[in-house]
């Protein structure tokens, strides 16, 4: 009975807290770490997690103080990776793919409250989503991106998109390594089963992306990923021997 009481809750929550975010849009009410929309982003993703029985650990909380915007780069394993994220990532955001601006409702106020749509099948328009993002970071708001595209099978990493590494260097922001764990027994890719646990969310320290420009996007992405990696095998024994480079070469997603 777990599965169709988080689906009711994700309903009734989004039913609630979507008219909210788009009445505040019209009414122009202000982005902010304390907005409504912040904290109508927090409450949707709490909600689910505390439907589904999952308790999110925090570890490495100390590297996020005085950090004002910056671009969370994270492994991706599940649908809980998203909410575990929202729960605790700061005034975030989150690269989507576009198809998800087609749900009614969900769609518009997942705008609303900053999600940026992301056009993989059109390179032209991904970088202008990119800039836009930039500017989000620059502001402030942090973002989320999950560069391994989509939800892998398990927890060791795959290579990596350039296009997150873009954002990065066009914010001149920080990039903080994220390693998210246990979400794939919560609800694992192909299944829509889902089961209780726990899930551990590992902000690893900064890396800084001032001084670094368009040229040195794929040492900037190979840094993170094996910052990663590294932390994924002496954390948990998961051993990640693919290249960080994408086989995809210079396609943004």
């Amino acid at each position: 009975m777990r599965t169709p009481f988080v689906a009711l809750v994700a309903v009734v929550m989004t039913l609630i807290l979507g008219p909210v975010v788009v009445i505040a849009r019209l009414f122009r009410a202000p982005q902010g770490p304390a907005s409504i929309y912040s904290n109508a982003v927090r409450l949707w993703a709490r909600s689910i997690d505390w439907a589904a029985g999952v308790r999110v650990r925090v570890h490495g909380a100390e590297h996020l103080e005085g950090i004002n915007g910056a671009v969370f780069i994270s492994n991706h394993v599940s649908w809980f990776d998203i909410f575990a994220l929202a729960s605790h990532v700061p005034w975030c955001s989150f690269i989507a793919k576009s198809e998800l601006r087609r749900i009614p409702l969900f769609g518009f106020a997942a705008e609303c409250v900053g999600i940026v749509f992301l056009d993989r099948d059109n390179r032209k328009r991904a970088f202008e989503s990119y800039k836009v993002a930039a500017t989000e970071v620059r502001r402030g708001r942090s973002i989320v991106v999950c560069p391994e595209g989509t939800r892998g099978i398990d927890y060791h990493l795959r290579p990596f998109k350039k296009g997150p590494f873009v954002l990065a260097i066009a914010s001149q922001t920080p990039i903080i390594p994220t390693m998210v764990y246990g979400s794939r027994e919560v609800m694992r890719k192909g299944s829509f089963v889902i089961h209780s646990g726990t899930i551990d969310l590992h902000f690893l320290p900064p890396i800084e992306t001032k001084g670094y420009d368009y040229e040195h996007r794929g040492a900037l992405m190979t840094a993170v990923w094996t910052s990663m990696a590294d932390a994924m095998q002496s954390l948990y024994g998961v051993s990640s021997s693919e290249p960080s480079i994408a086989a995809s070469g210079e396609r943004v997603e």
